[in-house]
């Protein structure tokens, strides 16, 4: 299909936000032998999107200029690789693309057939599409890194969350309660009771003197901090971290892997832990099942159209979205 354009958004450089953003007309790529081909039928944006544009990995992402940024999309297969064996053109797919190509915002992208998962007829394409990076790192979070037991096993454990009421807060609080868990959560103001509503058995403002300084409201310490959040140093968290609690941090800073360095070092049983995302097929499809299910919600912000997708990029960065940004053909 190469021959074929589509229509998609792309940006040449560094910086500029959602001003440097282009509509283009470019060619449909073709899937190599391990890939399918997907009519994008929504595409959800992350933080980690914007903050590549910003230059946060340079030089390492994104791998070249123009880029296509997203990596989150669901559709319809329109051709599979002469690799492929688990799907089919016409299959209905969830994918999360790689952040070095990205490709996401665009009428049709490619994804590897690992990292593609059957999309059943409950669940619709924005609901697939919001979940790959922030559902599974949520979901790695919680059971790799914090070893909780999502089938309520195991002994409970006190959590806090904080971003609770975005992309990945909003799916953490919810997988967090299917385990053995009393879960603390931290988000503003205006998304007290939304929080709530997600199971979150205390909810703290984070600009009140409470909120800031993370005490659990019922006096708990904390056995794991899934981390969302941003500004909040280590010494917040330690005096309310258990003897061997851990701050799982989503999105490590410099001064964080510090931190993480030095508490290797001193053999303190208090550790920061960076998580970088390592997405499985089995925990993708693990994820899909549950919202399949009825057991996970997929809370959506806003969407737009993709000839407006600069008003998603100009929402996720401002931060303050409750739940996923969509954008639709």
């Amino acid at each position: 299909m190469a021959s074929k354009l589509m229509h998609a958004l792309q940006y040449s450089g560094y910086g500029g936000g959602a001003d440097s953003l282009k509509h283009v007309e470019v060619a449909v790529p073709d899937p190599k032998a391990d890939e399918v081909l997907v009519k994008i039928e929504a595409a959800t944006l992350n933080p980690i999107d914007w903050k590549i544009q910003a230059g946060a990995l340079r030089p390492f992402l994104p791998r070249k200029f123009p880029t296509i940024p997203g990596t989150d999309v669901a559709g319809e297969v329109v051709q599979a690789g002469s690799a492929v064996k688990r799907f089919k053109t016409g299959d209905k797919v969830v994918a999360i693309l790689s952040h070095a190509n990205g490709g996401g915002l665009a009428e049709y992208a490619v994804a590897k057939e690992n990292l593609t998962v059957t999309r059943p007829p409950e669940v619709s394409a924005p609901d697939g599409a919001a979940l790959p990076v922030a559902a599974l790192t949520a979901h790695q979070a919680l059971t790799q890194a914090a070893n909780i037991k999502l089938d309520g096993s195991g002994e409970r454990k006190n959590i806090l969350i904080t971003a609770a009421s975005g992309g990945v807060g909003h799916y953490a609080v919810q997988l967090a309660k299917m385990g053995n868990t009393h879960v603390t959560a931290t988000c503003g103001a205006r998304n007290l009771d939304f929080v709530k509503g997600l199971g979150a058995d205390e909810v703290l403002d984070y600009k009140t003197p409470e909120g800031a300084s993370l005490n659990s409201p019922s006096g708990k310490k904390y056995d794991y901090v899934i981390h969302g959040a941003s500004g909040i140093p280590w010494s917040t968290f330690e005096p309310n971290l258990s003897a061997t609690g851990k701050v799982i941090d989503l999105t490590p800073t410099p001064s964080a892997m510090m931190t993480f360095a030095l508490k290797k070092l001193t053999f303190s049983k208090k550790q920061l832990v960076p998580l970088l995302l390592i997405p499985k097929t089995e925990n993708f499809d693990y994820v899909v099942n549950l919202v399949k299910e009825g057991k996970l919600k997929t809370v959506i912000d806003s969407k737009h159209p993709l000839k407006k997708a600069e008003e998603a990029w100009s929402r996720i960065m401002s931060g303050h979205a409750t739940g996923k940004i969509i954008i639709e053909p």
